[in-house]
């Protein structure tokens, strides 16, 4: 007998993975994960099921009786299902005179089947129900795919938290809904960048809205802290992220270099916290205060923390701002977002030469506020000198830009001239033509501020609206004795670059009168932060 009940659960088994093995995940495909009961949608699936529930009743059959499983083995199941004709007596009973109690034995293993089914073979993790969780679309590009909301942030408890209803209150209205829009068409020509980068990195893909709450989309906004860019990177946080400010660069306004930064740094602060509350809450206050945080309080969730008071009140504010926004923006239909914004695409040429956005923008009839956007990095509308520098335009303005590259008879670049006059400087100039200092030098090889002289002409480049050959309006300095109705009663705190012959030309007096009035010489070096007694005219 003990032969005979083994051999029946290697036939049970078997017929379990010959008939359930293909069935199983096309019935939890049609289950209900809201609830965890089954969905009857096919006549395939409801046979499915009862073959699963043959299966339980045989192996509940091989429990109350061990002497079933030889007569099975030695006549079939068909045979004894239909004549019902045991082999012993205890069989006989559990066929015969009880075949009724079995049956409803069958019909119970059903009933608990269809309510229960596959419980241990459902994912342990509980979905809750579906319309209760938003839908996240992704309004930008429409042509692009967009990222799989494995990781989204648009959850049920991030939802319903009273912060981030407040914001999708503010949202939602008129001028809430009038605001996105606007920032959205803004961001039209960055946002596909940004998506296909989250995409790359598996990231939640609600940050694509991140730039709404920074910088609402400005290329060139910049905070009171000295924030700056779409992503708001700080100075002293740019070394790791392949970043460069100088006088005439500031890839921090770069959308490419500072959305794979930020990309990154968000990534960083989620592998060091394990949370993308957290990581959002770090990249406003910092990973190394919110890691302090977190240590101290022994606790690591953000709502429990802002609970807490933990945050100051802008990293509070900040999560919820962010949900609120990706809310109302994924449900466009709902709220009234504009979602169908025309796709923009855009490429890439390696410069050789130095050009300005101005001169492309005009000889390849590009929209110049365009053309600025997508090179905001270059600070006076100017390309550096030296080659490694990108030019970022309308994809199908390829071949114009293409082909004004490589004509070498057009100037990309206008300059003005400037004759030297007394009283000039090389900051004097800068100053007045709104061109970096280093570009002047650049332009005027062995160009030396000591050694200028009377009627040399300096080539500047025309990054203001100053007239080409417009005389700086500061160079011309009046002798000492046309400042006797000069009064030294104002007041001017030095600046870096700031000389004796720049200031008496700005205020209109001799450099001699303005050092006399300050008990200096013309050799005397000014020091930056010195308040100096300046005339004002009467």
């Amino acid at each position: 007998m003990a032969d005979g009940n083994g051999q029946g659960f290697i036939m049970a088994r078997n017929f379990k993975n010959e008939y359930l093995k293909n069935h199983l995940s096309a019935m939890q495909a049609a289950s209900c994960q809201s609830t965890g009961r089954v969905r009857l949608r096919s006549l395939d699936h409801l046979i499915n099921l009862f073959f699963y529930n043959i299966y339980n009743t045989l192996l509940l059959w091989n429990y109350l009786t061990k002497t079933m499983w030889s007569s099975l083995l030695r006549r079939g199941i068909p045979e004894l299902l239909l004549q019902c004709r045991p082999c012993t007596r205890r069989s006989k009973l559990f066929f015969g005179y009880s075949f009724q109690k079995s049956l409803l034995v069958f019909l119970l293993i059903t009933t608990v089947n269809t309510f229960f089914i596959g419980a241990d073979e459902r994912p342990l993790r509980t979905v809750p129900p579906s319309s209760s969780l938003p839908t996240t679309h992704y309004p930008l590009p429409t042509h692009s795919p967009l990222p799989a909301a494995s990781l989204s942030l648009l959850t049920e408890e991030n939802i319903n938290q009273p912060l981030t209803q407040r914001y999708i209150a503010q949202y939602s209205i008129h001028s809430g809904v009038t605001y996105l829009n606007a920032v959205l068409e803004r961001g039209r020509i960055y946002m596909p960048f940004i998506i296909q980068e989250i995409q790359n990195r598996g990231l939640p893909p609600e940050l694509v809205y991140l730039p709404i709450i920074e910088s609402s989309f400005q290329i060139t906004a910049r905070s009171r802290s000295g924030a700056v860019g779409l992503w708001q990177f700080m100075l002293n946080s740019i070394s790791p992220f392949d970043m460069r400010v100088t006088d005439s660069i500031d890839e921090r306004r770069d959308f490419i270099k500072s959305t794979r930064g930020a990309l990154q740094k968000l990534q960083d602060n989620y592998n060091a916290l394990g949370s993308w509350e957290l990581a959002l809450a770090a990249y406003n206050a910092g990973l190394g205060a919110t890691t302090r945080m977190v240590q101290r309080t022994g606790v690591s969730d953000y709502w429990e923390l802002s609970r807490r008071r933990q945050f100051r009140q802008e990293t509070e504010h900040f999560v919820p701002k962010l949900i609120a926004a990706a809310y109302v923006i994924s449900n466009p239909r709902k709220y009234g977002i504009n979602v169908w914004q025309e796709p923009f695409e855009w490429t890439q040429i390696p410069l050789q030469r130095q050009v300005s956005l101005d001169v492309i923008a005009e000889e390849a009839e590009i929209d110049k506020d365009l053309l600025r956007r997508l090179n905001a990095q270059w600070l006076h509308g100017i390309s550096p000198a030296g080659q490694g520098h990108n030019l970022v335009i309308p994809a199908d303005k390829a071949e114009e830009v293409l082909a004004l590259l490589e004509r070498e008879d057009l100037r990309l670049i206008r300059y003005h001239y400037h004759v030297v006059r007394q009283g000039d400087t090389l900051w004097s100039m800068s100053r007045h033509y709104g061109t970096p200092l280093n570009m002047i030098e650049q332009h005027n090889p062995g160009i030396n501020n000591r050694f200028l002289r009377i009627g040399d002409t300096i080539v500047i480049p025309a990054f203001g609206d100053v007239p080409a050959g417009t005389p700086a309006r500061i160079t011309s300095a009046p002798s000492a004795s046309t400042t006797t109705n000069l009064s030294f009663t104002g007041s001017y705190t030095v600046q870096k670059g700031d000389t004796l012959w720049s200031l008496a030309a700005r205020y209109g007096t001799a450099p001699e009168a303005l050092a006399e009035a300050n008990g200096m010489n013309l050799n005397s070096i000014l020091r930056e932060g010195r308040v100096l007694r300046v005339p004002i005219i009467e």
